[in-house]
């Protein structure tokens, strides 16, 4: 049900529930409204306070902020560096710097002393939750339904409603996009993504909810060879009580050819800066597309300490000659999935599962192009996301200039291409993989790209961004033509 805003809300809100045509009160205009408060959008949030003459808003629907919780387990740490935070490689003078946090918490001797580079992910979490708390422009059980394009006073209108159902409505000269990305689970698992699977067939988005059940278990299998797929079968083989029989057995299944340890040389991470980006939005598209699939080492990979925490537990369990209950295959594309009755042996396990009934996958090994069985009790897919169009963009999609495959056709600053008759600006964060490479889903990149992102907002340079961030030439080097016969002359 809808209902009427307060009294402290009219002045932003207004009594008009339509979409900003006709008479009625002028609503609040912002320069820069954000939808959606996930680390991208908040480095925008942070950068941008107290940038004179700019008034931003951000909204999110969750009635806080958090940042993939049902993967916050102990132990886990970001993959990249703690300067890798919301502002510092933007804006290292930011009150909201994760080194300013830790001395607001009073953690920097500790942090000092502790001489981590990366940091865990329970405090990155609560780091971005204390930025959010305390910028002004940041508003949580705040659900964008709809957003239009009003011609004649040349804004954004923006609707959104809380959970008690107060819908409430701002407008935007510009807006920026960063809803993140929705969980990708197989084909095969598609039809046992129903309540009557609950906490048996997931995503890995919602282990931690189902983290007990899924330890009880006698046969779990994940699938998927990243780092969220290595973090949930080291998280289950520790589950394991050490007798050979407590905890569940583990089976490790992956699409790659290996489970590949990410690039991580110092050269290689050179991948991740401005100048390789204007390297790959210069590629034909179809390349673009190859090259994405190519580097999924490049940010798809595990971290080389987790692969070595997976292959330490398997070794303990080993001692004296022990079997360990687990089983990791390489090169396996899921083909099949079906449940089974309740009471049929799961796997390799040593007992029958008589909480319900398990599952019969059928699998395909790439590289024998050999069909196999396996049989377990739960299957968390570990598969990763994709950015996908929300459905708040429905009412102007027609606006929109989406390519071939229904994507965003995306300009160096992030800026979304529109029709001609829009003259405000959309930005996305964080949906341009296809158009600026495999950086956009790395938080190394994510202060540099809010940063570009304020700057053409603002129409001027708020803040300085590096022309050059790379030792290496991506590409070929600019060559001055020869005269006939003459050899290649390139610059020193």
């Amino acid at each position: 049900m809808t209902t009427e805003p307060t009294h402290a809300d009219e002045y932003e809100h207004g009594h008009e529930h339509g979409h900003g045509h006709g008479p009625g009160p002028e609503y609040e205009i912002y320069d820069l409204v954000g939808v959606g408060i996930g680390p991208f959008n908040l480095s925008l949030a942070a950068l941008s306070d107290g940038t004179p003459g700019l008034r931003t808003l951000f909204l999110d629907a969750k009635p806080a902020f958090s940042w993939h919780p049902g993967l916050l387990m102990e132990g886990t740490v970001l993959q990249v560096p703690f300067l890798a935070d919301l502002v510092t490689m933007a804006d290292p003078t930011s009150p909201w710097s994760y080194l300013n946090y830790l001395r607001e918490h009073d953690r920097m001797f500790p942090f000092f002393f502790s001489e981590r580079f990366h940091i865990p992910r329970r405090e990155y979490d609560h780091y971005c939750r204390w930025v959010a708390e305390h910028l002004p422009s940041c508003r949580f059980d705040a659900r964008v339904t709809e957003v239009e394009w009003d011609e004649r006073r040349e804004v954004f209108a923006v609707t959104h409603r809380s959970a008690g159902g107060v819908v409430s409505h701002v407008r935007a000269r510009q807006l920026v996009l960063g809803v993140g990305t929705n969980p990708v689970v197989p084909e095969p698992l598609h039809p046992l993504l129903t309540p009557a699977h609950a906490g048996r067939v997931l995503h890995s988005a919602d282990y931690r909810t189902h983290r007990a059940l899924l330890a009880g278990l006698d046969d779990v299998t994940v699938v998927g060879a990243g780092q969220s797929g290595a973090e949930v079968a080291l998280d289950l083989l520790r589950h394991q009580d050490g007798s050979g029989a407590g905890g569940p057995y583990v089976r490790w299944l992956a699409r790659t050819p290996a489970f590949a340890p990410m690039e991580y040389s110092k050269i290689g991470l050179e991948h991740f800066t401005p100048d390789y980006i204007r390297y790959f939005r210069a590629l034909p598209e179809e390349r673009r597309e190859e090259l994405v699939r190519e580097q999924w080492q490049l940010y798809k990979g595990v971290s080389e300490e987790t692969l070595a925490e997976i292959h330490d537990e398997l070794y303990e369990r080993s001692i004296g000659g022990t079997e360990p209950r687990a089983a990791l295959h390489p090169g396996v594309v899921l083909v099949a999935a079906e449940p089974e009755r309740a009471g049929t042996d799961a796997g390799t396990g040593t007992g029958t599962d008589d909480s319900g009934g398990g599952y019969l996958l059928t699998c395909r090994h790439t590289e024998q192009d050999a069909l196999f069985e396996v049989r377990t009790s739960a299957i968390v897919a570990a598969t990763g996301y994709a950015a996908t169009r929300p459905a708040f963009l429905d009412t102007m999609a027609k606006l929109v200039d989406w390519d071939d495959q229904g994507r965003y056709r995306i300009d160096g600053d992030y800026r979304v291409a529109l029709d001609a008759s829009v003259s405000g600006a959309l930005y996305v964060q964080n949906a341009e993989l296809h158009t600026h490479g495999i950086g956009a889903p790395d938080l190394t990149l994510g202060a540099w790209r809010a940063a570009t992102i304020l700057n053409a907002v603002a129409g001027r340079t708020v803040l300085r961004v590096p022309e050059r961030a790379a030792w290496t030439t991506f590409g070929a080097p600019a060559a001055r033509v020869p005269e006939s016969g003459a050899p290649v002359v390139w610059p020193s």
